[in-house]
């Protein structure tokens, strides 16, 4: 039987929320092994002089703890 961890980070991208979802799995893929699934808890749009220049998610990210 596994045992799960589960991490929280934030993503940010200029392009859209599924780009900032796909950059913080890469990222987070860099640091955890096992990453089993993420979870999107939250989305932002950044806004800078009225236009939406940036979208931010924060993913719940869970992972298997080695043995």
């Amino acid at each position: 039987m596994s045992v799960a961890k589960v991490t929280e980070i934030i993503a940010e991208s200029t392009e859209s929320f599924e780009h900032a979802v796909k950059k913080g799995v890469k990222r987070a893929n860099k640091t955890l092994d096992g990453v089993k699934a993420a979870w999107v808890k939250d989305q932002q749009a950044v806004i800078e002089d009225g236009e939406v220049v940036g979208f931010r998610v924060t993913l719940k990210v869970t992972f298997i703890l080695k043995d």
